[in-house]
């Protein structure tokens, strides 16, 4: 084996064929980072002249002219070599040191142990609690859940084998029946241009003031959508108020007509529960009316398309609308494009660490569980200390009282 620095062609063309490739650990990402003062550089192990390790290397100074690595789900590699983890990570730690790092970051795209729809371990499934015993045996050592970068839970549905009609029938009913009501109504989706990302902020700084976290400027949506050009959709769903209404009254005049016809004695439970259907007809036709306008934007959704999944990066609602359910068309539809264009996997994304729990936000998991699927626990983020530094700056940051 030989530890050695990649070209970018050569880290591009081992990371589009490995299964543990995502979108952080992109080249794209690197170009994001490079606007904040990171340097990139690229590593990884031959033998035989072919790559079996490989990893995009994030740097940056902080005190002291010393350097923070970080490689985003790095690394690539089988981490069930045991020999190979081994060599590469000391490999690492000379190439780091010799640049005057002082420690070197990795949050890999390996599941923990498999879950179920509940956030259950399921017995008998994956589990790689000795990737994790290699890592601390190796002298990483594990961040805690509040301080890491990215996700570690997420809630993934598979798409691979299965049909449109199979997932919507093993989805949660009140999730297809807000689906198809979406579909009746005629809610559709748009993708939106580079120069109507503004639309898609205004919907997230809503959201984010709603529901409490921090949104980001708009700015890093719009280097996203240049950086990953197709990979990339930021979709909204509309509502085209005139047909809406349209189809409002055409129901409601159903309703009456049904109503009209049925006989007082012998009908009254039915010929009330149409009288409360038209009510509620009524009073929908009565609030598109009052918004005054031909059609409106309801939700947003950003996805990120990299092959074998799909996932939902960001979405947000507008409060006044949320009634419409515009989100849930939002996911059917990328789910039904997923399995168009033969994606394997529809990622929900993030969701709270240990669910059962029933943490804050809990209601994002919720959200999510009722299109079916299962929970991911990822292995976590972990820090490996390279010089005396290291311990110097955890020092700096528990007086200052951050990471």
């Amino acid at each position: 084996m030989e530890f050695q620095e990649l070209t970018e062609k050569e880290y591009i063309d081992y990371w589009e064929n490995h299964p543990l490739k995502t979108f952080l650990s992109a080249i794209e990402i690197s170009k994001l980072r490079k606007k904040s003062g990171w340097e990139t550089s690229y590593v990884g192990v031959k033998d035989n002249k072919k790559i079996i390790a490989a990893t995009m290397l994030l740097s940056h100074k902080r005190h002291f002219n010393q350097y923070e690595y970080y490689s985003p789900r790095g690394f690539l590699m089988d981490f069930h070599d045991e020999k190979l983890l081994e060599f590469f990570t000391k490999e690492l730690k000379t190439y780091i040191k010799d640049r005057k790092g002082y420690v070197l970051r990795i949050d890999p795209y390996v599941i923990y142990k498999e879950r179920d729809i509940d956030g259950n371990i399921v017995e008998g499934g994956v589990d790689n609690s000795k990737i994790v015993d290699k890592l601390f045996e190796l002298g990483y050592k594990k961040v805690p859940i509040p301080n890491m970068e990215q996700v570690g839970w997420m809630f993934s549905l598979d798409l691979e084998g299965k049909t449109k009609d199979e997932i919507l029938k093993e989805m949660h009913s009140s999730t297809r029946n807000k689906i198809r009501k979406a579909e009746k109504y005629g809610i559709t989706l748009r993708e939106l241009s580079y120069d109507e990302l503004d639309s898609f902020q205004t919907i997230m700084d809503e959201t984010s003031k709603r529901k409490g976290f921090s949104n980001r400027k708009i700015e890093y949506y719009q280097d996203m959508y240049n950086l990953y050009q197709e990979k990339v959709k930021y979709l909204v769903a509309e509502l085209d108020l005139v047909e809406y209404i349209k189809k409002l009254e055409i129901e409601l005049e159903e309703k009456n007509n049904k109503l009209s016809k049925l006989d007082d004695a012998k009908n009254e439970k039915e010929k009330n529960n149409l009288t409360t259907e038209i009510d509620s007809i009524n009073k929908r036709i009565e609030e598109a009316k009052a918004i005054n306008k031909d059609k409106i934007i309801l939700s947003c959704a950003m996805f990120i398309l990299i092959n074998p999944e799909i996932i939902f990066l960001a979405g947000g609602n507008l409060e006044e609308y949320m009634k419409y359910d515009a989100q849930y068309i939002l996911q059917w539809e990328m789910i039904k494009y997923g399995i168009e264009n033969n994606f394997k996997k529809h990622n929900f994304y993030g969701i709270p660490a240990d669910i059962n729990t029933h943490p804050k936000d809990y209601g994002i998991y919720e959200f999510k569980r009722r299109f079916n699927g299962y929970v991911e626990e990822l292995i976590g983020e972990y820090e490996l200390p390279i010089n005396c530094f290291y311990n110097i700056f955890q020092l700096i940051h528990k007086i200052k009282g951050d990471k």
